[in-house]
């Protein structure tokens, strides 16, 4: 008998989860309301466990694991859809103000024979070659196509109010009436507390792109991850971010927001001073306590979690999907689950 699927959230953690899911039988739907200033297309796309200097951990396991998974997802989305992802493995350089003894330290000419035109102090860093970017809201596109070709219904402009409930979940109200399935899964990232008392909370993001005038000949070949970040796209365009607010959900962008990044990207790379302001956006993404993401069982039998991912959605989409959706197939317990379990906040 084909197992009934309902996801609430259309991010790409939901996405991912939806196409595992649905390769393997199940009959998927996807609830989303319009999470424009959600993480999926407000981040800049990194895949960068490395550069992000996490420490030896089962979450870093983890994300090692997801980037490495990262070029046969893509190929198979692709395949799929005949779109481009914008999956870019161009490794990431990470400039530094004060030296080091680090012994995978790189001093300032090692640095500039990676990347020209650093700021002047800059002192040296560190290269990460197996760090990578992908285009996040390219990528949403094309996981977006690749669910509805598998055959996942998306029904959008759903805003879901509450969970009814007794020892499991009996069904969901909507502004649009109710729904019920076999199972749940609750992938709505900084909304999550929304629906469950989880501790997930918004860490509001502003960022920034400017325009290379010829994009074929652009300047940067690699993320530059520094006191600021820049991530050149294969189209001539450079996403600058991100502040890191705990303001609640207060939309919109500040001048100060703006004004600090660009100051720390120029400082960074100066030539970015010459190039064409394209847009300006912020977003939220879903932070924990620790900063590690809620995976797996809940409370209810009949509903999973998958959310909190704070920085490392993009990144962590490709195994969060699978683990997810094994987990919501067996009912087994997945070992590297065990250190994203929601009970450690009891």
């Amino acid at each position: 008998m084909q197992r009934e699927v309902l996801i609430i959230g259309g991010g790409i953690i939901g996405l991912a989860i939806a196409i595992e899911l649905k390769s393997q039988g199940a009959a998927v739907t996807i609830l989303c309301r319009d999470f424009a200033e959600g993480a999926t297309h407000a981040a800049a796309g990194m895949l960068a466990p490395q550069a992000e200097e996490l420490p030896p951990s089962p979450m870093l396991d983890f994300c090692l694991e997801s980037r490495a998974r990262y070029p046969d997802w893509i190929h198979k989305l692709e395949s799929l859809t005949g779109m481009n992802a914008g999956y870019w493995a161009c490794g990431i350089l990470a400039p530094r103000y004060q030296l080091s003894a680090h012994d995978q330290w790189l001093d300032r000419a090692s640095l500039l024979a990676h990347q020209a035109d650093l700021g002047e102090e800059v002192v040296g860093g560190y290269w990460f070659p197996h760090d990578a970017q992908v285009d996040n809201r390219a990528l949403a596109k094309v996981l977006w196509i690749a669910a509805k070709e598998l055959g996942v219904e998306i029904q959008t402009g759903i805003n879901v109010e509450r969970f009814a409930f007794d020892t499991n979940i009996n069904y969901l109200e909507t502004n649009q009436g109710t729904w019920k399935a076999d199972h749940y899964v609750l992938a709505t990232g900084a909304w999550a507390q929304e629906l469950l008392p989880i501790p997930v909370f918004p860490r509001k993001g502003q960022m920034l792109a400017v325009q290379v005038p010829d994009p074929a000949r652009l300047p940067l070949q690699h993320v530059l991850f520094g006191d600021a970040y820049i991530v050149p796209r294969q189209n001539g365009r450079i996403i600058i971010g991100a502040t890191s607010e705990n303001v609640g959900f207060q939309r919109g962008n500040t001048a100060i927001g703006i004004h600090t990044l660009l100051a720390k990207a120029i400082r960074l790379y100066p030539p970015i001073q010459n190039f064409a302001l394209q847009e300006i956006w912020s977003g939220f993404r879903p932070a924990t306590p620790d900063e590690l993401p809620i995976l797996g069982e809940s409370p209810y039998t009949n509903l999973t979690l998958a959310t909190g991912h704070y920085r490392n959605g993009i990144l962590l989409a490709p195994i969060t999907g699978s683990a997810i959706a094994q987990f919501v197939l067996t009912q087994k317990s997945d070992s590297r689950l065990e250190a994203f379990h929601y009970s450690r906040f009891s």
